[in-house]
């Protein structure tokens, strides 16, 4: 009994730490992303450059990925239409600026800079949601909860009322366990979702016109 109960908390620590760690990378990766936007619309406020053109297609791009790519297999894969469009109608408003003569080289630079941090910042938001626990952690903790709570059943059968809360609190101790493993595992299908907050400040920050260009 203290043998399995041992390799059941060693397991269960080990496994709930790594998916927590993974869980608060994410939430990180969602801030990048934001600051990232919000890089791309404080550049174009740069002299010579028409900020509206960038401003509205960045604010549907963001609008969009929470919509359509934020939750299940849509924010793993990547590959959904209407994000695709977006972002690709947000590269071509960025080129079209930094084409344009009235915008000096720093600008452009800036621009161009900006949007690949965008880009950056959701390849890697979409390789971290790709990410899935190891069948064999599962497996592992699975057969180790069952055998602990057997092996507890074995000890108290036919013992007294008293002794058989026993098992009852290793059950609950089990399932709890592998329900919050199940739920941190999983932070953009599961009952942990990453926060997405700092994408909607930016949102609502071009809807308010907080980005302006100078005078």
């Amino acid at each position: 009994m203290p043998t399995l109960g041992a390799c059941f908390a060693i397991f269960a620590a080990l496994t709930l730490a790594d998916e927590a760690s993974d869980l608060r990378a994410a939430n990180g990766l969602v801030s990048d992303e934001a600051a990232a936007a919000s890089c791309l619309a404080w550049a174009a406020t740069s002299p010579g450059v028409q900020p509206e053109p960038i401003h509205a297609a960045l604010m549907k791009y963001l609008q969009t990925t929470r919509v359509r790519e934020w939750h299940g297999a849509a924010a793993a894969s990547g590959d959904d239409p209407a994000t695709a469009r977006a972002i690709a109608r947000l590269e071509r408003s960025v080129r079209s600026e930094t084409a344009r003569p009235e915008v000096g080289t720093p600008a452009s630079t800036e621009l161009v800079a900006s949007l690949d941090g965008v880009a950056s910042s959701r390849r890697a938001r979409v390789a971290a949601a790709s990410r899935e626990v190891s069948a064999l952690y599962v497996v592992t903790l699975v057969v180790s909860g069952l055998a602990l709570i057997v092996n507890a059943g074995a000890l108290v059968f036919r013992s007294s009322l008293r002794t058989s809360l026993i098992i009852v609190g290793v059950a609950c101790v089990v399932g709890l366990s592998l329900a919050l493993l199940f739920a941190l595992s999983a932070p953009w299908s599961g009952a942990f979702i990453v926060s997405g907050h700092s994408l909607d400040d930016v949102i609502d920050d071009l809807k308010s016109g907080f980005f302006h260009g100078g005078p």
